[in-house]
């Protein structure tokens, strides 16, 4: 997808979104700038062909809410739950999450990029065909989702716990850190480095219950 708004197939249609969301609504070619959303309730919304710059979520929920082929810049979540949410074809740029309930959602064929995510929960979500590029993850919860062809390029991955994850095609190499927390039985599926390996080996050796001495 574009880096630019104006390079979007739909630019042209866009129209400025200056009222409330509302549950169950219907957003079709909406432009969200600048605005900021507290304790909104979005459940079983529809965003398709939308664009969101500079705005900010605080608290409220989304769940159930689909965003199709949708693009955001400097968009901040904090403590919103976006349970159960589905995005297709996507592009979120140098974003933020923090506190955010991402479980049971569904990510096909989107894009982060220069984003951070912390404390966010992906328990039991599907992600595919998704790439984190120049991310920051921190304290994330991977317990029992399923990832497939994803990748991770330039990402750093501190505190993750992946507790019976299931990947497939999982691709960590030119991850710039990869501290797994937890579930290091679950990275069956995940390709990574030499150096990623012995970055992991003290976590495998305390896995294993090894005891390592030089003499």
């Amino acid at each position: 997808m574009p880096h630019k708004l104006e390079d979007l197939p739909y630019a042209r249609h866009l129209a400025v979104w200056q009222g409330d969301l509302e549950p169950e609504g219907d957003y079709d070619c909406v432009h969200l700038d600048g605005g900021e959303f507290d304790d909104v309730e979005v459940q079983n919304a529809r965003f398709s062909e939308s664009v969101f710059t500079s705005v900010a979520f605080t608290r409220g929920s989304m769940r159930h809410t689909r965003f199709a082929d949708v693009w955001l810049r400097n968009v901040r979540w904090v403590g919103t739950e976006l349970a159960d949410t589905g995005w297709l074809d996507g592009e979120v740029l140098a974003g933020a999450m923090s506190g955010v309930d991402l479980a049971g959602s569904s990510l096909r064929r989107v894009r982060f990029e220069g984003c951070k995510f912390d404390s966010v929960n992906f328990r039991t979500a599907k992600l595919r065909d998704v790439s984190f590029v120049e991310c920051v993850l921190r304290d994330c919860d991977f317990g029992d989702a399923a990832l497939t062809n994803v990748t991770f390029s330039g990402s750093t991955l501190e505190s993750i716990v992946m507790n019976r994850v299931k990947l497939t095609k999982v691709d960590l190499r030119g991850a710039r850190a990869l501290d797994i927390t937890d579930g290091l039985d679950s990275l069956r599926g995940a390709t990574i480095d030499n150096g990623q390996l012995m970055e992991l080996a003290p976590a495998f050796a305390r896995h294993l219950g090894l005891l390592v001495r030089d003499s």
